[in-house]
């Protein structure tokens, strides 16, 4: 860590960055080194935005910095550092331990006390760090002993703190967009005095997913399969086989959050794109399917009485078949209950009687209702009263089936749609003439 080396270290240290500056990965190479070569975050760091402004008057609290790979966190953080007059330290969330921690920060107190400096922690991957390790900053983030710079690919109210996480102020970095993506290749090309075609461009681009570190590393490896030609499509493609999507934690749940509000909105080509990008992710095609099992019931319900059949066909098929093939019934799925009409009724209700069994009043089950099927309880009355339904010609008697304190109470009430209606004239047919419910003829609900 900084001012604690050894001088031969230190020269060790200098020469391996010479090197790395002349032969290291391009993407290292053109790390931007003040604000000004920053290419995208622009609501960050243009003339007059907010973190712009704080690290032009050296005066960055402690902050996480939240966005995907390849956004320019650790760029930011290093951008900050060339323009503060406090020492810059680094630790790796994925090597550093609760000692590493605690010598940084004696680090600091050490500086700020024999100099007067400051210090600036920057922790990359900030969201590995476990609870003692987090635990152990606090303090010193609090005193402002250090400004912590935290980087992080993870949704930070997963993953941080919630402590150390309101000591700090939360920027979000986006995905580089095509522009953005189209200005860092421009400066690998020039830096590597290559060049090429428009349409291989379009597919850096399009390959890239806003990622600018993953955009240099495929046009680095596809200039050394160009061999000093000029670049086209195929090296591109070549250099990197596949789009790679970015799939953390929080993405994970905002993808499988737009699927199902796609499918609950009727919208099957969204849904198909959606499940595409979960598939394409590596996500479970049974993390999938149980969430589509209960997208049948929750969001389409009695409207459509095969969506629940479908669902757990497809769920099924998932276990039966496997990947790859099983995509196709999971789209099969995805399809049919986006096309489906919807019916909220049965959630509604179950919610409902939840509300009643957890605060309603309390109420034992009624005597014809207990259970009946063992020696001594028709002592106890269990089952006196009870009339069995296919007793009757009709299949149906009326009797009470609630407890006294919550009779009457309606918790289902079928929509207009799909075949509710059906649902819903059936039961006003028990309720007002039960001879005619029980007529095949008439009886069209599900």
């Amino acid at each position: 860590m900084a001012g604690r080396s050894a001088p031969g270290d230190d020269l060790f240290a200098s020469a391996a960055a010479t090197v790395l500056e002349r032969n290291g990965p391009l993407a290292a190479r053109l790390r931007p080194r003040t604000l000004d070569e920053v290419i995208g975050q622009r609501h960050l760091v243009a003339p007059g935005a907010p973190l712009r402004a704080l690290v032009e008057a050296d005066r960055v609290t402690s902050a996480i910095l939240w966005g995907p790979p390849g956004s320019g966190k650790t760029t930011l953080a290093l951008a900050i550092a060339g323009h503060s007059s406090k020492a810059f330290e680094t630790l790796q969330a994925v090597s550093a331990g609760v000692a590493d921690v605690r010598a940084a920060i004696a680090a600091a107190r050490a500086r700020l006390g024999e100099h007067g400096t400051g210090t600036i922690l920057f922790i990359d991957e900030v969201h590995r760090f476990n609870r003692a390790q987090q635990d152990a900053l606090l303090p010193s983030v609090e005193s402002g002993l250090v400004v912590l710079i935290g980087a992080t690919t993870e949704n930070p109210y997963f993953s941080v703190n919630a402590p150390l996480l309101s000591r700090s102020t939360l920027w979000r970095l986006d995905a580089l967009d095509d522009d953005d993506i189209r200005a860092v290749a421009a400066r690998g090309l020039l830096a590597e005095g290559a060049e090429a075609d428009a349409a291989a461009i379009d597919e850096l681009v399009a390959l890239s997913d806003g990622d600018a570190r993953a955009a240099l590393g495929t046009l680095e490896i596809a200039i050394s399969l160009a061999a000093g030609r000029r670049l086209e499509v195929v090296d591109i493609e070549r250099a990197r086989a596949g789009r790679l999507f970015h799939h953390g934690r929080d993405s994970h749940y905002d993808m499988v959050s737009a699927l199902i509000k796609s499918v609950r909105g009727s919208d099957p080509d969204a849904g198909l794109y959606w499940l595409a990008r979960l598939l394409e992710a590596g996500t479970d095609p049974r993390f999938v399917a149980r969430r589509l099992v209960i997208l049948a019931s929750e969001d389409v319900g009695l409207a459509d009485p095969m969506a629940l059949v479908v669902a757990s066909a497809a769920a099924g098929a998932v276990e039966l078949v496997g990947l790859p093939e099983a995509q196709l019934n999971l789209a099969e799925a995805v399809v049919y209950l986006a096309s489906a009409p919807k019916s909220n009724r049965v959630t509604t209700a179950l919610g409902r009687a939840l509300d009643d069994a957890r605060r309603g009043p309390r109420a034992d089950v009624p005597a014809h209702l207990r259970d009946s099927h063992y020696a001594g309880a028709g002592m106890l009355g269990h089952g006196e009263g009870y009339s069995y339904p296919h007793d009757s010609p009709i299949g149906w008697v009326r009797q009470a089936y609630r407890p006294a304190e919550i009779e009457g109470r309606v918790y289902y009430e079928p929509s207009p749609h799909g075949a509710e209606p059906d649902v819903a004239a059936r039961l006003e047919r028990i309720r007002r003439d039960p001879e005619s419910a029980a007529s095949p003829e008439e009886d069209s609900g599900p």
